[in-house]
């Protein structure tokens, strides 16, 4: 038993630097940076912190750096730092409504005060291999312009004026903390969005999508996609009153779904809600998309037993760090499990053979 423990501690050791080699890759090539990863890879940098649950692009860059490029390996590495840390307090909640806008868009209404802002955006670009970036392309000229700093009011505030949009009132008491609590269920709203804003992008995304095919029936309108930065406040009890302490970047989507009423809510407009951090729209669209569905037992309506209807099936299996660990640990040692099911089907083979032969005699 000792022999092996010390084999298996040095082939360990063995696939752990074979490991760094890989990550290092040639020696002849320049070692990439965290600031080129943060700087040029910043979607992915965006998506390591939303599913980490940790706002630190350094951090994600880092992250993803030692996971050679994996973004779930990555999100693992974020949130195992973010258990380290100490917590000393809480923000208050972050008024979007103040955004600074780098894109800030609506499906609903052409003319929106404050306008629309396409922004830095892949979606009037040609989805075509552009070879000049493999020899480092040109520079990129300063956009035009200034930043636009106008607060930019909610477009679903148009909807409200007449009524046609649901209320929605804020909660009295404080939400649950998804990460210093296990998922407890039934979850209401905060909790669910909780999972949904740290859920893995791949699988949120998928369960929008049947959505809008017809399994969940939800095909909204995208009433408003904004992303920008918003100050962080957070109250010092010994001054009496609250600072800021850090601006973030966010992606915020409400879209707004037609409701024909139920036997407890009248005909309106209702909206699905996703907010996550960095620049991660379809995230945060798809996100909205699934937080509408799932609240069809509040809103009297009927369930068509479709999976983004299901609130314990999406927010069970929305956590990639959960399902990976889940799945991998199969690739471990499971000897002795593995020698007792051989023994079993070794028996149950002879016993139906003992039994063909008595049969044939």
């Amino acid at each position: 038993m000792y022999v092996a423990t010390k084999g298996g501690e040095r082939a360990i050791d063995n696939a752990h630097g074979w490991l760094a080699e890989e990550r290092r890759g040639d020696p002849a090539v320049p070692e990439i940076s965290t600031d080129q990863i943060a700087g040029q890879l910043s979607i992915a940098v965006n998506r390591v912190m939303a599913e980490g649950s940790l706002y630190d692009p350094d951090l994600a860059a880092l992250a993803l750096k030692q996971a050679r490029g994996d973004m779930i390996e990555a999100i693992f590495l974020v949130r195992a730092y973010r258990t380290t840390l100490p917590r000393f307090g809480a923000s208050l909640p972050v008024d979007t409504g103040t955004m600074e806008c780098d894109r800030r868009i609506s499906a609903t209404f052409k003319d929106v005060p404050g306008g629309q802002v396409l922004g830095p955006t892949f979606d009037y670009t040609h989805r075509l291999i552009d070879f000049a970036h493999a020899a480092g392309g040109p520079v990129p000229e300063a956009a035009a312009g200034t930043p636009d700093t106008a607060p930019k009011p909610h477009v679903a505030a148009f909807l409200n004026r007449e009524g046609l949009l649901q209320d929605e009132p804020g909660g009295e008491d404080t939400p649950p903390d998804l990460t210093r609590e296990p998922l407890a269920m039934p979850a209401d709203r905060p909790l669910r969005l909780q999972a949904l804003a740290r859920g893995d992008e791949g699988f949120i995304l998928s369960l929008a999508y049947s959505t809008q095919r017809g399994y969940g029936k939800t095909h909204p309108f995208v009433g408003e996609l904004r992303i920008g930065a918003v100050a962080v406040e957070m109250e010092i009890p010994e001054l009496g009153f609250a600072i800021e302490i850090a601006d973030i970047v966010l992606t915020e989507c409400e879209t707004v779904n037609q409701f024909t009423g139920s036997r407890t809510e009248p005909a309106q407009f209702t909206r699905g809600y996703g907010l996550v951090f960095g620049q991660s729209e379809r995230k945060a669209i798809s996100m909205a998309l699934v937080d509408r569905a799932l609240r069809w037992q509040e809103l009297g309506e009927t369930a068509t037993g479709a999976p983004a209807q299901d609130a314990e099936f999406v927010l069970y299996h929305a956590d990639n760090i959960q399902a990976s660990g889940f799945l991998e640990h199969i690739k471990l040692p499971h000897y002795v499990d593995f020698q007792s099911e051989l023994e079993l089907v070794r028996k149950l083979r002879a016993g139906a053979a003992a039994e063909a032969r008595e049969a044939a005699e």
